[in-house]
């Protein structure tokens, strides 16, 4: 008869988590455009941009990505019930990058450029609550360019336009302590393993055959 397998030990545990008051998935997009001059500490102003291709690269911003500008309790009915949620004014800086490839491969990257863009958000985000933001996805294009002007470590667009679309996670998180009746994990078994037995390279007996 088989043995039974004794019950795991269950303990009563407290973590800190953060708890998610409120969670949206949001799609965006947005047009950067200028058409002063921006920074290529390589090009000189007899640099030949004819026939140029204009690229772009954008990530957040290294400092303050996200900022909660404004957060504004409003009411609302929901299935008949009145609710006080936050309507959030939240500012999110891009580091936008520009990237001209001459016919012959030559590359100029433009020096960073700061892009900011403002939008609100209506969330269960109360006072004294974190509001995070994961970009899921993140991207841009350039859908103008108008004509290219060299200078002096510098490029004049007359009509650049870069159009970046954003794919965000917006989470409403306030950090608590849980309790709860966990089962400790126990270690899997170990994988079978075997070592390999003598391998012996096939024979070319038309090349060298046996004597006798």
């Amino acid at each position: 008869m088989q043995e039974s397998m004794p019950s795991q030990a269950q303990e009563q545990i407290c973590i800190n988590v953060d708890k998610v008051f409120d969670w949206i998935v949001k799609e965006a997009s947005f047009e950067f455009s200028t058409t002063g001059s921006i920074s290529f500490p390589t090009v000189t102003a007899t640099t030949n941009l004819a026939g140029a291709v204009v690229t772009c690269n954008v990530v957040p911003s290294a400092t303050n990505p996200i900022v909660i500008l404004n957060r504004e309790n409003r009411q609302f009915t929901i299935d008949g019930a009145t609710v006080c949620l936050q309507n959030l004014t939240i500012q999110k800086n891009f580091t936008l990058t520009l990237v001209v490839t001459l016919p012959n491969g030559t590359k100029f990257t433009s020096n960073p450029i700061t892009v900011s863009r403002c939008e609100q958000v209506t969330l269960c985000a109360p006072k004294g609550t974190d509001v995070e933001i994961l970009f899921t996805d993140l991207d841009c294009f350039v859908c103008s360019t108008g004509t290219l002007t060299p200078g002096a470590g510098t490029i004049t667009f007359s009509a650049l336009v870069v159009t970046i679309s954003v794919c965000q996670s917006i989470q409403s998180t306030f950090p608590v302590t849980v309790e709860f009746l966990a089962t400790f994990c126990e270690p899997r078994a170990e994988l079978p393993f075997a070592c390999p037995g003598v391998v012996r390279p096939a024979q070319c007996p038309a090349v060298f055959p046996t004597v006798g």
